[in-house]
């Protein structure tokens, strides 16, 4: 009987009904394209950084997780002090610039010491960069920019001319040569951290420890393990700008479930007196709203976790670059929150029907 009596509020009211789903869909979207851009975008620097085949990064002290945050600080001459230990095959420095109008990383590296580490990049089109205003980029940078061999990019108020293109998953989207970087950064002389490689890859954490004794007061991680080090336990504010995000959506839904159920109880007001007036209790009106709204939030979960797989598939399509990644836990999550704002909006609204007098219901015009 209650549910026949849900579907019928719902299907005379079917403008009110439609915007309360839409709203909530909303809702579950946003917290879910927005958590899964910064998770994937996380995830994929992660995944390109260990990409680079390198087992150890060595850092100056007290650096950042995220490499674009640092500025290059370490002289680069510690390179030839870090070739004379036993236990390293290969170095190879590197200067990180974050490009803030592409919001991407470029790397200035040595070509023929990073193909040491790397294991050489893979060619599609072109070849290494040759001269100072030559780069190369890689094939996802190039569909998303619609660039090829010879085209121009303009990198602040640089030009460069691209001379390859390149298989993604190396480090950075753009690579340039090493004291074009320096000179780009205004660091002679500096480079921002060394990929090592060892003679034996077997146990990274022994050969972390031997060179902490040997090399004392740098920060050191592991290459094959950085994916794992790209989340919220490590990068200062990602957790609280995701609880931030959860906690907005969840305010959004609570308004709009609110403003719905408090419309329906103005709306049927008589019908509300009507089952008081049959013997319904309180609890079974309250219920009967609460009822209403989780249904409508379930059906708004459902299209909301569509509608974000739509989006993120059409924003990557105008912007291949972008990197997501949407969770099992966060639909749980999206879902969770969406039931929760359905349950707190019609609180209000459901003790007020519930409170109506049967005579002034019958009363209400």
């Amino acid at each position: 009987m209650n549910w026949h009596i849900i579907f019928a509020g719902l299907k005379a009211r079917p403008v009110r009904t439609g915007v309360t789903i839409l709203a909530v869909a909303l809702q579950v979207a946003l917290i879910l394209v927005i958590v899964g851009l910064t998770t994937g975008t996380a995830q994929e620097v992660g995944r390109r950084t260990a990409g680079t085949g390198a087992d150890i990064m060595f850092q100056p002290a007290g650096a950042d997780v995220i490499l674009a945050v640092d500025a290059a600080a370490l002289p680069i001459e510690i390179g030839q002090k870090l070739a004379q230990f036993s236990y390293i095959k290969s170095t190879t420095p590197v200067v990180v610039i974050f490009i803030a109008q592409e919001v991407t990383m470029a790397y200035g590296i040595d070509p023929e010491s990073f193909a040491k580490v790397s294991g050489g990049f893979v060619y599609k089109k072109g070849r290494v960069f040759q001269a100072r205003n030559e780069i190369v980029v890689d094939d996802i940078f190039a569909k998303d920019k619609k660039v090829n061999i010879g085209s121009d990019v303009k990198l602040k108020n640089r030009t460069y001319k691209v001379s390859g293109i390149v298989e993604n998953g190396k480090g950075a989207r753009i690579f340039m040569g090493l004291e074009e970087a320096q000179d780009f950064n205004n660091t002679h002389g500096l480079v921002t951290v060394f990929f090592i490689k060892l003679k034996d890859s077997s146990d990274i954490e022994g050969a972390i420890k031997m060179l902490n004794m040997d090399a004392p007061g740098y920060e050191l991680r592991n290459v094959p393990q950085y994916a794992e080090l790209m989340s919220g336990a490590n990068i200062p504010g990602f957790d609280a700008f995701n609880r931030a995000v959860v906690f907005i959506a969840l305010c959004i839904g609570v308004l709009v479930i609110f403003l719905s159920m408090y419309t329906t109880i103005m709306e049927r007001t008589r019908e509300i007196g009507i089952l008081r007036a049959l013997g319904g209790s309180k609890s079974y009106i309250v219920l009967l709203i609460i009822k209403e709204a989780l249904f409508l939030c379930s059906i708004g979960v459902v299209l909301g976790i569509i509608a974000s797989f739509g989006i993120i598939r059409v924003a990557q399509s105008f912007f291949p670059t972008l990197a997501f990644n949407i969770s099992w836990q966060w639909m749980i999550n999206a879902a969770i929150s969406a039931m929760a704002s359905g349950i707190i909006g019609s609180i209000h609204p459901s003790l007020k029907a519930a409170s109506q007098d049967p005579v002034e219901a019958f009363a209400y015009e």
